[in-house]
C-alpha cells in the first residue's frame, strides 16, 4: 500500500512503528501518538518466528501502534532486489499475525546516513554504534515517512 492509502487506513491518535528489517536483527522505532516524531525503540534479535511475533505483538500493544512502516532497501537504480522482496514477504507474513495497515518507505542509504551521524556528531565507537544502528535506522526511516504523511495532510 502506498502512503496515501496508509494515511487513509490508519486511525488518528495512535503510534506508528518503523521497521528496519534484517535476517538477524530488526530495528524498531516508534512514533508519538500524533504521528509526528520518530524515536528509536529497540533492536529485536531474531530467534524464531513465534518468539519474534510475540515480541512485536507486545510492542504493538504497549505502544498503541496503529500502523507499520517498513524500510524498503531498493537498489541505487530504484529497482527491487532480493532483500527488498524479502522485506515484502516478511511484511505480508507479519500482517497475518498483526493485521495493521502497513506501507513501505525507500530506505536507500539510511543506515549509512545514521552511521555517519553517529560517528561525526555523537562520536560513538564501532562497538557502541552496532548496538544502536538498526533502531536508529528504523527511526530515520519512520521519520521520513511521518514527514511525508504530514506534508500530505496539508
Amino acid at each position: 500500500m502506498d502512503l496515501s492509502d496508509f494515511k487513509a487506513k490508519i486511525k488518528p491518535y495512535c503510534a506508528v512503528m518503523g521497521v528496519d528489517y534484517g535476517s538477524k536483527r530488526v530495528g524498531i522505532a516508534v512514533s508519538d501518538l500524533l504521528q509526528s516524531i520518530a524515536t528509536s525503540y529497540k533492536i529485536l534479535y531474531r530467534t524464531s518466528w513465534q518468539k519474534d511475533v510475540a515480541e512485536l505483538k507486545k510492542i504493538v500493544a504497549e505502544k498503541e501502534i496503529g500502523g507499520i512502516i517498513y524500510g524498503l532497501p531498493l537498489q541505487m537504480n530504484g529497482l527491487e532486489g532480493d532483500i527488498a522482496r524479502e522485506v515484502k514477504k516478511f511484511a505480508e507474513k507479519l500482517y497475518t499475525e498483526i493485521p495493521l495497515p502497513y506501507a513501505f518507505w525507500d530506505e536507500r542509504l539510511s543506515s549509512a546516513a545514521v552511521e555517519k551521524f553517529l560517528i561525526k556528531e555523537v562520536d560513538l565507537s564501532r562497538q557502541k554504534r552496532q548496538k544502536v544502528l538498526d533502531a536508529s535506522a528504523a527511526a530515520y526511516i519512520l521519520q521520513g515517512a511521518l514527514d511525508a504523511l504530514t506534508y500530505q495532510k496539508k
